[in-house]
């Protein structure tokens, strides 16, 4: 929804409710399967800022040198080297900066920080 689409349909609908929904949206409304209704809207309230805090959430100063870091490409162990961490530790920042901003990857870190940046 966030990247455009008007609607969202599961793959086990039937025919005749397919067309119905592609007419629909051809019209101009919107549709949302009621099954996924509320996760959409829990997703789209944690989603973040721009600066980086999912509601009620925000990054510490730790977390944000590592988000800066994974964007420039560095590994955990480069990243531990740099900022003089152990490894574990540079882990740990990485996963808790991950699940506040509700993404699972560093590539998806990254792209959110130059985003951000711009």
């Amino acid at each position: 929804m966030l990247a455009g689409a008007q609607g969202y349909v599961l793959k086990d609908i039937n025919s005749s409710r397919l067309i119905r929904s592609i007419r629909a949206v051809s019209n101009g409304q919107s549709i949302l399967n009621p099954a996924l209704t509320q996760r959409a809207l829990n997703w789209m309230k944690a989603w973040p800022d721009q600066n980086g805090a999912a509601r009620g959430q925000s990054l510490s100063p730790q977390e944000e040198r590592v988000l800066a870091l994974v964007a420039e490409g560095l590994t955990n162990k480069e990243i531990a080297t740099t900022m003089q961490l152990s490894d574990k530790t540079v882990k740990n920042y990485l996963a808790n900066m991950l699940q506040k901003l509700h993404i699972s990857r560093r590539a998806q870190a990254a792209t959110f920080f130059v985003k951000r940046q711009a």
